[in-house]
């Protein structure tokens, strides 16, 4: 006799469980327990187990009701800066034609912003503040620009400066835009850090400038990540990738001013 996929259901085993939340977690970025359990023919109880338990190999976060997805930018930025670099410079192109000739521009630290700073338009009188070592080479020998570089302890992960020292130089300067490196963000979580420095400095930038934008590879949204930056409400534009799927960008559009996608 045929089996049915209830019967199927009925009979996974708790690892088997397991992986097919993880699938569901990697598919849609966020699971509701009570939709689960429904789903699994399991208690709401079994389902919050197989989530701590997936929280604690670093898979997700608890959320109130049920998890999100944990961003993958916790790796080091040797390595980020190798991966997706078409993706990343599709996604620069777009970012870069928000800025306006004599701006002050905060540039954040991150593998898709040092392609940010290399897409940024010649010529039109930028004022650029950066914390990154990367994306200050790739502007400083370009026509049209003042780079002055933050200064402080850099990170492994971030290769990026931060620290007292540079958040006091942030902090005195007022910039007319700022592109945030955002290691997750998601809608209703907000936009989200690795480490406490990390998140303080790009709140420093945010309070400091007149709008925010971000550019993301897909793998990022959704996601979440330890230390909350500022909610989704304080980004004035988003860049996406032109694959991201149709449910995750509609979300995006109903919390987001501007989403903007990059298909070229």
């Amino acid at each position: 006799m045929q089996r049915t996929r209830q019967d199927a259901i009925e009979g996974l085993l708790p690892d088997e469980r397991q992986r097919l939340i993880l699938a569901r977690l990697q598919a849609q970025g966020r699971v509701l327990a009570s939709e689960l359990a429904t789903e699994l023919q399991t208690s709401e109880h079994t389902v919050r187990r197989h989530l701590r338990d997936l929280a604690s190999a670093g898979h997700c976060k608890r959320v109130y009701g049920g998890a999100i997805l944990t961003s993958p930018a916790g790796v080091a930025a040797s390595v980020r800066m190798q991966e997706g670099v078409d993706r990343k410079a599709r996604l620069a192109r777009v970012a870069a034609s928000l800025v306006r000739p004599k701006q002050i521009v905060f540039l954040d630290a991150g593998s898709t912003n040092v392609a940010i700073a290399q897409a940024l338009p010649d010529n039109a009188d930028l004022t650029v503040i950066t914390n990154s070592a990367e994306a200050c080479m790739r502007m400083q020998e370009r026509p049209g620009f003042d780079v002055i570089l933050i200064g402080g302890r850099v990170g492994r992960r971030t290769a990026g400066a931060t620290g007292a020292t540079a958040l006091l130089q942030i902090q005195q300067i007022r910039a007319d835009l700022c592109f945030l490196g955002a290691c997750a963000l998601d809608p209703t979580e907000g936009i989200a850090a690795f480490e406490p420095e990390e998140a303080e400095l790009k709140r420093a930038m945010v309070k400091a400038s007149g709008q925010v934008a971000i550019a993301s590879t897909s793998e990022k949204l959704m996601t979440a990540a330890p230390y909350i930056v500022a909610p989704a409400s304080a980004i004035d534009f988003l860049v996406v990738e032109a694959d991201l799927p149709a449910g995750r960008l509609e979300s995006l559009r109903a919390m987001f001013d501007t989403v903007m996608v990059a298909t070229s």
